[in-house]
């Protein structure tokens, strides 16, 4: 068995996603170098009121956390364009692993009854066939005893891609529009929304508008990585 796995890796060697050197067997999707180069977040006071100063002001969100800082062509970006773009769900699974650790270590998402993906409108799903945050949701729910709840939170409108947009022209875009397809069965929950990366919380705040919509909801958020201004 093992000369076979060696003959594989031979010929289907796995690469690093950032460097793309070829990685060791005791190595996982990231070289040990890379692995060590990772900007992850520290969960501490300050960096958290950093998060939640995104939405402050604007939608009442009880928590924010996120687990890598991500920079313009950064190891953060290589991460999700694959995940995202190059079907590679796994690594929305090695993600949660680590992240949903550090949150249940921390005790700051104890209470979460179900977890929310930011949704894909429909004809974007079938294009794509996935959602990137299907098993990064579903991971993250299982560390964090919680239910994985897709579909009830829609997109219902389909805009063009918010990445190149100014700040003003995110906030402002009536495109995009969420629909809950029933509005009672978050009441009285807690609810954590996730999603890729947080830029300038438009799309996070979008969501929230109307699952705030549900009777006695609380809603937090929770995504893979974060947008520092400069």
């Amino acid at each position: 068995m093992r000369y076979l796995k060696d003959i594989f890796y031979l010929f289907f060697p796995n690469l690093c996603v950032n460097c793309e050197t070829t990685l060791l067997q005791n190595e996982k999707h990231l070289c040990t170098h890379c692995l060590n180069d990772l900007p992850i977040i520290d969960d501490n006071p300050h960096t958290n009121v950093t998060l939640h100063a995104t939405f402050l002001g604007k939608i009442p969100v009880k928590n924010v956390r996120s687990f890598l800082y991500y920079q313009k062509h950064g190891i953060t970006q290589k991460i999700i364009h694959n995940l995202k773009y190059k079907n590679r769900p796994e690594l929305g699974d090695y993600i949660a692993n680590w992240f949903g650790s550090q949150l249940k270590e921390s005790n700051v998402f104890k209470n979460i009854d179900y977890i929310v993906p930011v949704p894909l409108h429909y004809k974007k799903l079938k294009k794509r066939g996935y959602n990137q945050l299907s098993t990064f949701g579903k991971t993250l729910a299982n560390l964090l005893d919680a239910e994985y709840k897709p579909q009830i939170l829609v997109k219902i409108s389909l805009a063009k891609t918010q990445t190149f947009k100014k700040r003003f022209e995110r906030f402002s875009n009536d495109n995009t529009s969420f629909k809950l397809s029933d509005n009672q069965i978050f009441k009285n929950k807690h609810i954590l929304l996730i999603d890729d990366v947080i830029t300038t919380g438009a799309t996070l705040q979008a969501c929230c508008n109307e699952l705030l919509n549900t009777p006695n909801i609380t809603i937090s958020i929770a995504t893979m990585a974060f947008t520092e201004k400069t």
